[in-house]
């Protein structure tokens, strides 16, 4: 354990640990120091010089705090502790210095700022800053660049602290972003005016300290002070990523990520921080009845005796979809299998074994990718299926993690070691596993269960899993998915065997599927899509947004997801509608309010109630039974369209259009 060091900021004495940047020091002291290119989670630049302090005993400057370590202080007289000083003159004076400088260029156009009311620079000017200009001259004025639908620039207003720059190249792994020429001329731009490549890019508008780089769609549409701040869960894949939804009056204007280190850390997806105006459009705001054909508007007495009706007395199956918050799932399992029915929740037909949690969910936390040095990738595109994980699988690997993988060759942002794309590769692995010296980690993805051999492919995961030490993580790509199997929300032999001989159809916002002709089906969703289109009765449903739920991500982890507005028109909750559906075929559930179903739910599922905390998972392993042949398939086709809410978002089409586009190569001229 290295020593800790002593060292006196602003006359208290601390311990810091040596390898510490001062700027860390302070913090750790609770000394706030402002700075506009320093991020923890990138490297360090030291070219803003806002975090400027003064190391007693050393040279007659300040020193920039950002990129100068505890162990390089000097002692002080006779081994005296050594001496840095955060309010001094001489920390003032260059902090106004600083501010000045960097005002010099910067337009004066904070009332039409997007940032304006939430910008570094507004805050530390007033903090720090002097309330006059000794500077005349003219402003520079720099063009701005195009990078795409999702991120507007103005870069008259860029103070070139390289924050986006190191972001793109570090975390993202695009590196098409850099800074020309000097001094004045200086500027931030992308190579040959390329868009940036990456399901990431939106991320560089929370890191943008001023208003160079702002939200596009949300641009002049809100202020931060009109905004009502929800905290949720982000459900577009299974990460469970913590997001800020801000809401202007009825209407989601946004969704920013919170700092999370178990899961998202302080990154988000594209299609997550953008997908909110899918909230808006494709909604399903009244029930509806198909008659002679046609889906026809009805009241809410009119379609729950209907489908009252079409359900006495006949064979039931019950779906659950990608996007179900738990409490639905364990009300749709009470409800059918109240009723003799058979409810399922793999409706890709991933094999997943019920009632086994560490097969599937794994034995891993998504932390342990930070502390990997092998990392298996077995039938798994995390880039497509979830890029924050895929960013942290990046970061192992920057500091020396070796990446092994199985399946079709894709473009991951670092370096992997192909072993094949088939099942005989996965096969030639597991056989030549050995113990491994450092830790490890398998992550499997759903695109390897989802074949005939889905079962044997995991039995293998687990066996190489057990042959070199390592954990075991099964990436979903649904956010509703572990949740629903911790309440039990399957059927021995899965969809198929649900689905055999039912007669009517509970379908609660399974839309990845097509129905067979047949049964009378009964939708509870929120959005116009697939699952709408088959129905015979459609009963209007909240998004995620729009009711309390809980949600079980990746690793297992239960998480909370607030209500941040409420659904349109005569839409209600998920858990209401099927507590009111059971009330009207004469079986009501034991419950009448959210409180009491969740006490229901965690007397049913205990660890459920262990909100944020990620379960020890057990179960026995899985025999490994006989492969079958073929490459593995991906689980995630287009990563912009993989749900309801994001085939109903115009932002969202955009943009999977532009990823096609980019897919084509180019032609050359005849």
């Amino acid at each position: 354990m290295t020593e800790l060091r002593k060292i006196i900021i602003d006359g208290r004495e601390v311990e810091a640990d040596p390898a510490m940047t001062l700027i860390q020091a302070c913090e750790q002291a609770g000394i706030e120091i402002p700075r506009f290119c320093y991020h923890e989670r990138l490297s360090i630049a030291g070219n803003c010089r806002m975090c400027l302090v003064e190391v007693v005993g050393g040279p007659p400057k300040p020193a920039a705090s950002c990129a100068m370590q505890v162990r390089d202080l000097r002692p002080g007289p006779d081994g005296a502790p050594p001496v840095v000083r955060t309010n001094s003159p001489m920390v003032k004076k260059a902090r106004e210095g600083v501010m000045e400088f960097l005002l010099i260029n910067h337009p004066l156009d904070c009332p039409i700022c997007d940032q304006g009311g939430e910008c570094d620079l507004q805050d530390q000017a007033m903090a720090y800053g002097v309330d006059f200009s000794r500077y005349r001259e003219p402003k520079r004025a720099v063009e701005d660049l195009d990078l795409g639908p999702l991120v507007e620039t103005h870069m008259t207003r860029c103070i070139s602290c390289t924050r986006c720059v190191r972001f793109t190249t570090e975390v993202a792994g695009v590196s098409v972003m850099g800074q020309t020429g000097r001094g004045e001329d200086a500027e931030i731009t992308t190579y040959l005016g390329a868009l940036i490549d990456s399901e990431l890019s939106g991320n560089i508008i929370d890191l943008c300290p001023v208003g160079a780089l702002v939200s596009k769609p949300y641009a002049f549409t809100a202020r931060p002070w009109e905004l009502t701040k929800t905290e949720s869960i982000d459900v577009m894949d299974a990460l469970g990523s913590s997001i800020r939804v801000d809401t202007k009056g009825r209407e989601v204007m946004r969704m920013l990520p919170r700092n999370h280190d178990g899961t998202n850390e302080e990154w988000l997806s594209d299609k997550t921080r953008f997908v909110w105006d899918g909230l808006r459009r494709q909604r399903l705001d009244k029930p509806y009845i198909r008659k002679d054909g046609k889906l026809k508007p009805a009241t809410w007495d009119e379609a729950l005796q209907a489908a009252a009706t079409a359900m006495k007395g006949r064979k039931l199956a019950g779906l659950v979809g990608d996007l179900a918050p738990v409490e639905a799932a364990f009300a749709l399992k009470l409800l059918v299998e109240g009723q003799g029915g058979r409810v399922e929740c793999r409706t890709d037909g991933a094999a997943l074994p019920a009632g086994n949690r560490a097969a599937y969910v794994g034995t891993a936390a998504i932390e342990d990718i930070d502390t990997a040095r092998t990392i298996y990738l077995i039938g798994t595109n995390p880039r497509a299926e979830a890029p924050v994980l895929n960013a942290r699988i990046r970061k192992a690997w920057i500091v020396g993690a070796e990446v092994h993988r199985v399946g079709l060759p894709v473009d991951l942002t670092y370096d992997v070691t192909h072993h094949g794309d088939d099942r005989a590769a996965l096969a030639q692995l597991v056989s030549e596993a050995k113990p491994l010296e450092a830790p490890g980690i398998v992550i499997v993805g759903q695109g390897a269960l989802t074949g005939p051999d889905g079962a044997a492919v995991l039995g293998h995961a687990q066996r190489l899993s057990e042959a070199t030490g390592a954990g075991l993580l099964v990436l979903h790509t649904a956010a509703g998915r572990v949740g629903a199997m911790d309440v039990g929300a399957v059927t021995e032999g899965g969809i198929d065997a649900a689905l055999d001989g039912a007669e009517v159809i509970l379908n609660l916002a399974a839309d990845e599927i097509d129905i067979p002709a047949g049964p009378t089906v009964i939708y509870q969703g929120s959005h116009g899509d697939r699952g709408a289109h088959r129905a015979d009765i459609i009963l209007p449903a909240a998004a995620w947004t729009e009711e309390p739920g809980l949600f079980v991500n990746t690793e297992g982890r239960p998480q909370l997801a607030l209500r941040a507005g409420f659904p349109p028109g005569q839409a209600k909750e998920n858990w209401a509608i099927l507590r009111a559906l059971s009330g009207q075929i004469g079986a009501p559930l034991p419950f009448d309010s959210l409180p009491q179903l969740r006490r229901r739910l965690v007397e049913a599922v205990p660890h459920l109630e262990e909100i944020d905390m990620v379960p020890v998972n057990e179960g026995p392993a899985l025999e490994p039974g006989t492969l079958g042949d073929g490459a593995f398939a991906p689980a995630v086709t287009d990563f912009y369209l993989t749900n309801p809410i994001a085939r109903a978002s115009q932002l969202m089409a955009e943009l999977s259009a532009q990823a096609r586009a980019r897919q084509v190569p180019p032609l050359a001229a005849e």
